[in-house]
């Protein structure tokens, strides 16, 4: 079957399960054939190997079970990186490039910052940040240690040098020093959100939800980030899209200066910010 009749039979059998259906079977035909999508298009009439056709068949019957195509293809694109992911991280989403933006914005006139994110997943924010950043000095945490093999191949791929892994339960592994910027993505979904029977139930759901309708692990990061803050030091949250003003709230009962929550693309609340308590 030619390439272009693939595409067009995969796009109608996705259609139903998944709101980008053609790019869905573009990005699945394409690693099933080892090219870039751009192949698709300039070679429409190739028939591909019958192991090619299988390959592609059977990631299809994962997708329509909303299984990821970013685990299926063992990569996802953050910040214009190519980046490994498996099921043993969460995939990166353009959500969080918000986050990226901010604390490089806040890292502005800052020469050699020391940054600390907590939960690293994949290492995607840190990855992006060393990228942009390589005079920062960062250290990544991550409870999982296969979390932290996946990170540590990312930024061997990459040859980034200035980010130093950990594994930690949060600041419990943490050397006792203050950062210019401590930034995290923790889990802030509720375990009784309807959302996780939907695709993301394929994620790791420790990295997804947690206690107290999601904002146990949150709570916990805001009060245990003030003695390793810099006195002007900032903290960076991205959390729920319901969740801005609680998170606001927690901040101000910490007494962080000059806490504000910013809007994602589709204009909800996720992320909040806050500097450090004045002494």
């Amino acid at each position: 079957m030619r390439i272009d009749v693939l595409l067009q039979s995969a796009t109608e059998t996705l259609k139903d399960s998944s709101s980008s259906a053609r790019l869905d079977a573009e990005i699945l035909l394409a690693h099933a054939l080892q090219k870039d999508r751009s192949y698709l298009y300039a070679w429409p009439e190739v028939e591909p190997l019958a192991i090619q056709v299988m390959h592609f068949e059977e990631m299809l019957a994962q997708r329509l079970e909303h299984y990821p195509v970013a685990y299926s293809v063992g990569y996802q694109e953050f910040w214009s990186l190519k980046l490994k992911v498996s099921p043993d991280v969460l995939i990166p989403r353009g959500d969080t490039e918000l986050l990226v933006e901010t604390t490089l914005e806040k890292l502005q006139g800052i020469e050699a910052p020391k940054i600390l994110e907590l939960g690293t997943g994949s290492g995607a924010i840190s990855l992006a940040l060393a990228t942009e950043r390589p005079d920062a000095i960062i250290v990544a945490t991550d409870l999982s240690a296969a979390a932290l093999e996946i990170a540590t191949e990312n930024q061997q791929s990459l040859g980034i040098n200035n980010i130093s892994f950990l594994r930690s339960d949060w600041f419990n592994a943490v050397e006792s020093m203050q950062y210019d910027l401590i930034i995290s993505n923790p889990p802030y979904i509720d375990p009784e959100d309807a959302h996780l029977s939907t695709g993301i139930r394929h994620e790791p759901l420790t990295a997804l939800t947690a206690p107290d309708k999601g904002l146990a692990d949150l709570k916990a990061i805001i009060q245990a980030a003030i003695p390793y803050l810099s006195p002007n030091g900032w903290l960076m949250l991205e959390h729920g899209y319901d969740q801005g003003m609680a998170v606001s709230s927690l901040l101000q009962h910490h007494n962080y200066r000059n806490i504000s929550c910013l809007s994602d693309l589709a204009g909800n609340d996720r992320i909040n910010i806050g500097q450090s308590p004045s002494n």
